[in-house]
């Protein structure tokens, strides 16, 4: 078991958690959610920031606490 991939993991896991649960509460605080709008349009901008700010992070997260319980180390 390598605790320091797991603590990274988990720390990537609550950023993901933490963005959907500020997405739903208080919007307005993404402040680069509404650059990607203007730049892909409003449907093409939410869909990109969600994929790289909720769904990646979640994803490596979980990914670092499964390899940290297996003993990877990251560093």
């Amino acid at each position: 078991m390598n605790w320091i991939t797991i603590s990274i993991g988990i720390l990537a896991f609550g950023f993901g958690v933490y963005t959907i649960y500020a997405r739903i509460k208080s919007p307005q605080r993404f402040t680069k959610l509404e650059a990607m709008k203007q730049k892909f349009g409003a449907t093409g901008g939410t869909v990109i920031h969600v994929i790289a700010y909720t769904v990646v992070p979640i994803l490596v997260g979980i990914s670092f606490i499964i390899k940290g319980i297996q003993g990877f180390s990251l560093f």
